[in-house]
């Protein structure tokens, strides 16, 4: 004789079954550094990491991983605004190295900067909207 029990996932745990907010309403959420699911508390405990739980609403934050997409994200949008740019000056006035060292590199930086930290949040929000399995829902 066999045991032909199924398997069943442990479902006792305390997580609350939320509902998901719609992908733009994470996405603004995200942009503007608030936790996703409820908009109410910030979604960074400091410049990139993120929360382990959203201490409004207990989401898991800290499970959902962007990795590599904001930087990713942020390199293409950050080199459409500066490459034409330098381009544009180049054409028009022609100026030394040392100019074009002075003006695009602190442009470059400040917009990588500025940009990051909204570009994770949006990623963040979408993956979570989206329901993009966290780090510990996957099969090993």
């Amino acid at each position: 004789m066999t045991n032909s029990t199924r398997w069943q996932p442990d479902r006792s745990g305390d997580r609350q079954a939320r509902t998901r907010p719609s992908l733009a309403l994470a996405l603004r959420r995200g942009l503007a550094a608030r936790c996703p699911v409820c908009g109410q508390a910030a979604l960074f405990a400091g410049y990139l990491r993120v929360r382990t739980a959203c201490p409004n609403c207990g989401e898991l934050l800290g499970r959902i991983h962007a990795d590599d997409a904001p930087p990713y994200f942020t390199i293409l949008i950050v080199a459409h605004i500066v490459v034409p740019g330098m381009l544009l000056l180049e054409r028009a006035a022609t100026p030394p190295l040392w100019v074009h060292a002075i003006i695009w590199l602190p442009l470059t930086l400040g917009l990588t900067l500025a940009l990051l930290r909204p570009i994770k949040g949006a990623i963040l929000g979408a993956m979570l909207a989206l329901g993009v399995p966290a780090v510990e829902d996957e099969p090993a």
